[in-house]
């Protein structure tokens, strides 16, 4: 497609589309004009590695943390709570609940990322691929409670390489950005609101809303910043708040 046909779409929708970090730095429309970055294909090939080893990870923690059966995070809560209702897996509705997310981000208008898209993608892939071979723990409360705690440890790390290839927010962290734009609220305050609505949602629909869900709640932020320590990952204060916080 050509540049003048680009910047009519974008001009249409009033879109800026951030592809940083990437094989493309980014291409926005600013006042009816492109900005457009190229770094090469070997870098994008080399970042899209590197979000692909988050983005497996992701999936290995969510699978880990069902199969501690002690309650999941706010979102697989909902997500999960979609498999008993529908003939979908996990995978297919992180997959799906995530698509929509992403037709309310664009509708708000907010920036999305490659990273973006290929989060809605892949993180739902990588779930339903490593599903068999996680296996269930003993119904022991003290391994179960070890287990979620390596689920939210793995998801910490898996955020904080996705974090690190400044590829775009993810569909419900861009959400989440959009609610504290519009709400003229703070990250943290917006994040609580929309978190504890999904949950709401989640268990009215039957999700495994428990001991789980409070205590990666409460987790998730040191073991992504654990993560950040360990992995010596650098990106923007502002994206790391937006993310994690």
């Amino acid at each position: 497609m050509r540049a003048e046909n680009i910047n009519g779409l974008l001009n249409r929708g009033k879109m800026e589309i951030n592809l940083s970090a990437a094989g493309c730095s980014n291409l926005q429309a600013l006042n009816g004009k492109i900005k457009f970055n190229w770094f090469g294909w070997r870098r994008f090939a080399w970042d899209f590695f590197v979000i692909q080893i988050g983005f497996l990870l992701f999936g290995l923690a969510i699978d880990v943390m069902v199969q501690a059966s002690l309650g999941l995070d706010p979102w697989d809560v909902l997500q999960m709570a979609l498999t008993y209702h529908l003939p979908i897996t996990l995978g297919e509705s992180n997959i799906g609940v995530a698509f929509i997310i992403i037709l309310v981000d664009v509708a708000l208008k907010e920036p999305l990322g490659w990273g973006t898209v290929a989060n809605m993608i892949f993180i739902g892939v990588w779930v339903d691929i490593l599903r068999p071979y996680v296996p269930l723990v003993p119904g022991s409360i003290l391994v179960q409670l070890g287990y979620l705690l390596l689920g939210v440890l793995i998801m910490g790390f898996a955020t904080a390489i996705y974090i690190g290839v400044n590829a775009g927010a993810g569909p419900r962290d861009t959400l989440m950005l959009a609610i504290s734009r519009l709400g003229k609220t703070s990250v943290r305050i917006s994040r609580t609101i929309l978190e504890v609505s999904v949950v709401v949602v989640g268990w009215m629909l039957g999700g495994p809303a428990w001991l789980g869900t409070l205590v990666s709640a409460i987790a998730i932020g040191p073991a992504v910043q654990l993560g950040f320590k360990i992995l010596k990952v650098r990106t923007s204060n502002s994206q790391t708040a937006n993310t994690v916080e």
